[in-house]
């Protein structure tokens, strides 16, 4: 080289860095992670119409994934699905959002004051372990069997435990926020404004993600109270006809209608909380 000519540097190429899979929540690309949901949900899917298309199953216990999907075709187009969907949909959210309306505010006193925890908390905890379905006389002599008697077994089922999980949210936002707006001069209703509720917001939306699936677990109970559409009814009325496709169909319906709200709580929070990992 003489010392006319340039002095070229070679730099290495710079090489992606590979994907770790068994990291510790570790993060992987959207790609990844969109396969992997797939294989999750068609796995068993794939295992069920195997098992049936060899013939190791009895068709009147366990249907076909094709004979499942004919009849929610019929259902859709000659049993009124459409309006089954609508009236459990509006059964479930109704009861849903009313628990959600009291118990936000009611856990929020409950886990920012120590009084409020003090009376109102043991009597929480002893009425959530009382089954929701055992209310389902005295809610039909209470309200009636029009649709306040659904709506409330779904209000039931989800109230009392929303309640003790927004307090235990709260009761996880740190001391040391609290203090240094204490230090500040901030008032109770300042802090609770201010702090207490926009740290506490990222989990109170995840534990409203959580319950609102408890909700749908409720659907078939609340259904049990004289009515006469839904796909809770739906499906005790295919039981005692014998008709499992339509109990499959009924149950894969719930579940993708459930699937489908749980995602929507989650692109809220991605919406609302941009810097969170979710």
């Amino acid at each position: 080289m003489t010392a006319h000519q340039p002095l070229i540097q070679r730099t290495p190429a710079l090489r992606p860095n590979p994907v770790r899979w068994w990291v510790i929540r570790g993060e992987l690309p959207r790609t990844a992670i969109w396969g992997l949901a797939a294989a999750g949900l068609l796995t068993p899917l794939l295992i069920w119409w195997t098992y049936t298309t060899l013939g190791l199953a009895n068709p009147l216990f366990m249907p076909s994934p094709e004979a499942v999907l004919a009849r929610l075709g019929r259902w859709w187009s000659e049993e009124g699905l459409l309006a089954d969907i609508g009236i459990s949909v509006y059964r479930v959210m109704t009861g849903f959002l009313a628990s959600a309306l009291i118990a936000l505010p009611l856990g929020l006193y409950i886990g920012t004051y120590r009084p409020v925890q003090a009376f109102l908390e043991p009597l929480t905890d002893f009425i959530r372990y009382m089954p929701a379905v055992a209310f389902i006389p005295l809610v039909m002599l209470w309200v009636g069997i029009d649709e306040g008697s659904k709506i409330l077994i779904i209000f039931i089922g989800t109230f009392f435990q929303l309640v003790l999980m927004v307090a235990e949210d709260v009761r996880r936002v740190p001391m040391t926020q609290i203090e240094a707006a204490q230090t500040m001069g901030a008032s109770r209703s300042e802090i609770v404004k201010l702090v207490v509720l926009p740290s506490a917001r990222p989990a109170l939306l995840d534990t409203l993600r959580i319950t609102c699936g408890w909700a749908w677990t409720y659907l078939v109970v609340a259904e049990l109270v004289a009515a006469n559409s839904g796909l809770g009814y739906a499906i005790l009325k295919a039981q005692r006809y014998m008709h499992t496709d339509k109990i499959f169909a009924g149950i894969i319906l719930i579940g993708l209608i459930g699937l489908l709200t749980d995602q929507a709580f989650r692109w809220l929070g991605r919406a609302a909380f941009p810097w969170l990992k979710r």
